[in-house]
Protein backbone atom coordinates (compact mmCIF):
# COMPACT_ATOMS: atom_id res chain seq x y z
CA UNK A 1 0.00 0.00 0.00
CA UNK A 2 1.14 3.23 -1.13
CA UNK A 3 1.87 6.27 1.44
CA UNK A 4 -0.93 9.07 1.18
CA UNK A 5 0.86 11.82 -1.08
CA UNK A 6 2.89 14.60 1.04
CA UNK A 7 0.64 18.09 0.63
CA UNK A 8 1.52 20.69 -1.72
CA UNK A 9 3.56 23.31 0.08
CA UNK A 10 1.60 27.03 0.19
CA UNK A 11 4.39 28.61 -1.36
CA UNK A 12 3.91 25.93 -4.12
CA UNK A 13 0.23 26.62 -4.22
CA UNK A 14 0.41 30.50 -4.43
CA UNK A 15 3.00 29.96 -7.31
CA UNK A 16 0.39 27.93 -8.90
CA UNK A 17 -2.11 31.12 -8.40
CA UNK A 18 0.22 33.77 -9.43
CA UNK A 19 0.71 31.64 -12.92
CA UNK A 20 -3.16 31.78 -13.02
CA UNK A 21 -4.65 28.42 -11.34
CA UNK A 22 -7.12 29.88 -9.76
CA UNK A 23 -7.93 26.17 -8.01
CA UNK A 24 -4.54 26.54 -5.95
CA UNK A 25 -6.72 29.58 -4.09
CA UNK A 26 -9.48 27.19 -3.07
CA UNK A 27 -7.18 24.73 -1.60
CA UNK A 28 -5.15 27.56 0.23
CA UNK A 29 -8.70 28.48 1.73
CA UNK A 30 -9.26 25.05 2.97
CA UNK A 31 -5.88 24.94 4.36
CA UNK A 32 -6.65 28.80 6.34
CA UNK A 33 -10.19 29.50 6.60
CA UNK A 34 -10.32 27.74 10.22
CA UNK A 35 -6.93 29.48 11.22
CA UNK A 36 -7.91 33.10 9.60
CA UNK A 37 -11.32 32.91 11.13
CA UNK A 38 -10.01 31.90 14.78
CA UNK A 39 -7.30 35.01 14.79
CA UNK A 40 -9.29 37.26 13.51
CA UNK A 41 -11.98 36.64 16.03
CA UNK A 42 -9.91 37.03 18.86
CA UNK A 43 -8.79 40.25 17.69
CA UNK A 44 -11.89 42.01 16.70
CA UNK A 45 -14.00 40.01 19.52
CA UNK A 46 -17.07 39.09 17.06
CA UNK A 47 -17.50 35.79 14.95
CA UNK A 48 -19.65 37.58 11.78
CA UNK A 49 -16.79 40.40 11.62
CA UNK A 50 -14.18 37.49 11.39
CA UNK A 51 -16.44 35.34 8.93
CA UNK A 52 -16.68 39.02 7.06
CA UNK A 53 -12.58 40.03 7.09
CA UNK A 54 -12.05 36.21 6.26
CA UNK A 55 -13.70 36.26 3.13
CA UNK A 56 -12.09 39.79 2.19
CA UNK A 57 -8.42 38.22 3.56
CA UNK A 58 -8.78 35.69 1.11
CA UNK A 59 -9.81 37.93 -1.73
CA UNK A 60 -6.77 40.15 -1.14
CA UNK A 61 -4.71 37.16 -1.29
CA UNK A 62 -6.23 36.69 -5.27
CA UNK A 63 -6.34 40.63 -5.73
CA UNK A 64 -2.65 41.11 -4.24
CA UNK A 65 -0.89 37.66 -5.50
CA UNK A 66 1.38 39.72 -7.69
CA UNK A 67 3.05 40.91 -4.61
CA UNK A 68 3.67 36.93 -3.30
CA UNK A 69 7.43 36.98 -3.04
CA UNK A 70 8.72 33.84 -4.46
CA UNK A 71 10.56 32.19 -1.88
CA UNK A 72 9.12 34.05 1.06
CA UNK A 73 6.67 31.85 3.00
CA UNK A 74 3.32 32.37 2.76
CA UNK A 75 1.92 32.11 6.53
CA UNK A 76 3.35 35.57 7.40
CA UNK A 77 1.83 36.86 4.11
CA UNK A 78 -1.91 35.95 4.67
CA UNK A 79 -1.43 36.64 8.47
CA UNK A 80 -0.26 40.35 8.09
CA UNK A 81 -2.94 40.90 5.64
CA UNK A 82 -5.45 39.62 8.02
CA UNK A 83 -3.65 41.84 11.00
CA UNK A 84 -3.94 44.66 8.69
CA UNK A 85 -7.60 44.14 7.57
CA UNK A 86 -8.47 43.66 11.83
CA UNK A 87 -6.50 46.66 12.32
CA UNK A 88 -8.68 48.47 10.19
CA UNK A 89 -11.60 47.44 11.24
CA UNK A 90 -11.14 48.20 14.93
CA UNK A 91 -10.08 51.88 13.49
CA UNK A 92 -13.59 52.24 11.90
CA UNK A 93 -15.40 50.89 14.89
CA UNK A 94 -13.41 53.87 17.01
CA UNK A 95 -14.76 56.39 14.54
CA UNK A 96 -18.09 55.82 15.04
CA UNK A 97 -19.15 56.76 18.56
CA UNK A 98 -22.41 55.66 18.01
CA UNK A 99 -21.32 51.78 17.97
CA UNK A 100 -19.49 50.71 20.78
CA UNK A 101 -17.06 48.26 20.34
CA UNK A 102 -19.37 46.19 23.14
CA UNK A 103 -22.48 46.17 20.84
CA UNK A 104 -20.25 44.37 18.28
CA UNK A 105 -18.88 42.42 20.86
CA UNK A 106 -20.36 38.58 20.89
CA UNK A 107 -20.64 37.08 24.76
CA UNK A 108 -19.06 33.60 24.83
CA UNK A 109 -21.81 30.71 24.75
CA UNK A 110 -21.23 27.62 26.64
CA UNK A 111 -23.86 24.55 27.03
CA UNK A 112 -25.22 24.25 30.71
CA UNK A 113 -24.61 20.95 32.03
CA UNK A 114 -26.99 19.47 34.66
CA UNK A 115 -25.98 17.69 38.02
CA UNK A 116 -22.76 17.39 39.72
CA UNK A 117 -21.05 18.18 36.21
CA UNK A 118 -22.80 21.61 35.81
CA UNK A 119 -20.39 23.08 38.77
CA UNK A 120 -17.07 21.88 36.98
CA UNK A 121 -18.32 23.31 33.50
CA UNK A 122 -19.51 26.19 35.24
CA UNK A 123 -16.27 26.74 36.87
CA UNK A 124 -13.87 26.08 33.50
CA UNK A 125 -16.52 28.88 31.34
CA UNK A 126 -16.46 31.10 33.81
CA UNK A 127 -12.55 30.89 33.74
CA UNK A 128 -12.81 30.96 29.57
CA UNK A 129 -14.61 33.81 29.87
CA UNK A 130 -12.11 35.74 32.20
CA UNK A 131 -9.31 34.79 30.15
CA UNK A 132 -11.01 36.01 27.01
CA UNK A 133 -11.98 39.10 28.75
CA UNK A 134 -8.92 39.38 29.67
CA UNK A 135 -6.84 38.95 26.27
CA UNK A 136 -9.59 41.34 24.61
CA UNK A 137 -8.12 43.89 26.90
CA UNK A 138 -5.30 44.00 26.17
CA UNK A 139 -3.64 46.85 23.71
CA UNK A 140 -3.75 45.88 19.88
CA UNK A 141 -0.40 45.60 19.71
CA UNK A 142 0.09 42.78 22.19
CA UNK A 143 -3.41 41.54 21.79
CA UNK A 144 -2.28 40.43 18.30
CA UNK A 145 1.87 39.40 19.38
CA UNK A 146 -0.22 37.07 21.63
CA UNK A 147 -2.87 35.93 19.72
CA UNK A 148 -0.03 34.97 16.45
CA UNK A 149 2.65 33.19 18.53
CA UNK A 150 0.53 31.56 21.24
CA UNK A 151 -3.17 30.72 20.43
CA UNK A 152 -1.74 30.77 16.42
CA UNK A 153 1.53 28.92 16.96
CA UNK A 154 3.76 30.57 14.75
CA UNK A 155 6.98 31.48 15.16
CA UNK A 156 7.92 35.14 17.02
CA UNK A 157 9.81 35.43 13.56
CA UNK A 158 6.97 34.92 11.39
CA UNK A 159 4.75 36.83 13.74
CA UNK A 160 7.30 39.83 13.84
CA UNK A 161 7.01 39.86 9.28
CA UNK A 162 3.32 39.61 9.98
CA UNK A 163 3.03 42.85 12.10
CA UNK A 164 5.80 44.72 10.35
CA UNK A 165 8.07 44.53 13.15
CA UNK A 166 11.21 42.97 14.88
CA UNK A 167 11.75 39.98 16.69
CA UNK A 168 12.69 41.73 19.54
CA UNK A 169 9.28 43.72 19.69
CA UNK A 170 7.51 40.91 19.34
CA UNK A 171 9.27 38.99 22.30
CA UNK A 172 8.98 42.42 24.31
CA UNK A 173 5.16 42.36 23.27
CA UNK A 174 4.68 39.05 24.43
CA UNK A 175 6.27 39.40 27.71
CA UNK A 176 4.05 42.49 28.41
CA UNK A 177 1.16 40.79 27.17
CA UNK A 178 1.69 37.91 29.91
CA UNK A 179 2.69 39.86 32.22
CA UNK A 180 -0.40 42.02 32.02
CA UNK A 181 -2.59 38.95 32.22
CA UNK A 182 -0.65 37.15 34.95
CA UNK A 183 -1.77 40.83 36.88
CA UNK A 184 -5.58 40.72 35.77
CA UNK A 185 -6.30 36.84 36.43
CA UNK A 186 -3.98 36.25 39.39
CA UNK A 187 -7.60 35.06 41.29
CA UNK A 188 -7.72 32.38 38.68
CA UNK A 189 -4.59 30.53 41.08
CA UNK A 190 -6.35 30.79 43.95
Amino acid sequence: MNPPPEPIADEVLMGRLQAGDEAALNELMVRWEVPIKRYLGRIVQNAHEAEDLAQECFARVFQHRARFRPGARFSPWLYAIAANLARNRLRWWRRRPAISLEAWTEAGGFAVASGADASGQAETAERAEAVRAAVAELPLELREALVLCVYEGLAQADAATALGTTVKTVEMRLYRARARLRERLSWLGR
